[in-house]
């Protein structure tokens, strides 16, 4: 894990997951976002799942990957539902899934319908070697909760629990953070996102355990870590 005090500028920039979920993005808007992530040499860009091809494209000869948002933002759509977007999105050059759990399923105790979204989901990306994250939008979640469905992705082993969306009534915390990675240890990674707008923030989250950074303020975070380092 990294922590923000000894994380060096490329660690830093690979930590990153450059993110634009805009309902009114447009093609200019990607053009960007993926010349910002080419130039900073971060993880990956965060896109919802329509646009997927446009930026497979557009970072087509770089390792920088592709990740597609599905049932973004709510959730609320059926496990077979997910599991075609899951495909559908892995086809046109996903590298990455990042899909948000069912909350009305979470809130009806009905974790064994969690599993059972989280194994399809899984199963997908790994027999595709497709990395996968699991969204829990922890705004709307009580500790037991995140504790339940992080204990279920420690056994499914998803490569990444995520915090949020960002387009829930709050993003990211350091206490939910610290609680993920406590459940799930080491073999699943955690990824904070929601909120993350500056250098302390975002430090705030590795030194919790956060692996990964979901931002569209990647740009800003990079100039403050610069600021700090150099001493200004």
């Amino acid at each position: 894990m990294y922590q923000g005090d000894t994380i060096t500028r490329e660690e830093l920039c690979r930590v990153f997951d450059h993110t634009n979920l805009k309902a009114f993005a447009d093609r200019g808007m990607f053009e960007k976002l993926c010349e910002e992530a080419k130039f900073v040499h971060c993880a990956m860009v965060a896109i919802n799942s329509a646009p997927v091809a446009l930026c497979h494209e557009l970072l087509k000869d770089t390792d920088i990957h592709v990740g597609a948002a599905i049932s973004f933002p709510l959730g609320q759509t059926t496990i077979e539902t997910k599991v075609f977007e899951t495909e559908d999105a892995i086809r046109k050059g996903a590298d990455e899934i990042d899909y948000v759990v069912n909350l009305g399923e979470v809130k009806n105790g009905n974790y064994d319908y969690i599993r059972r979204e989280m194994e399809s989901i899984v199963k997908v990306c790994r027999e595709h070697q497709v990395i996968s994250k699991v969204i829990f939008e922890i705004c709307y979640l009580t500790e037991e909760e995140i504790v339940r469905i992080a204990e279920i992705a420690r056994e499914v082993k998803p490569d990444f629990v995520k915090t949020s969306t960002g387009f829930g009534t709050s993003g990211a915390t350091v206490e939910a953070v610290r609680l993920m990675k406590q459940t799930v240890g080491e073999e699943v990674k955690v990824k904070a996102a929601g909120g993350i707008r500056s250098w302390a923030d975002c430090k705030a989250m590795l030194d919790a355990g956060a692996e990964r950074i979901g931002t569209s303020s990647m740009l800003k975070i990079l100039e403050e870590f610069d600021a700090e380092r150099s001493g200004k």
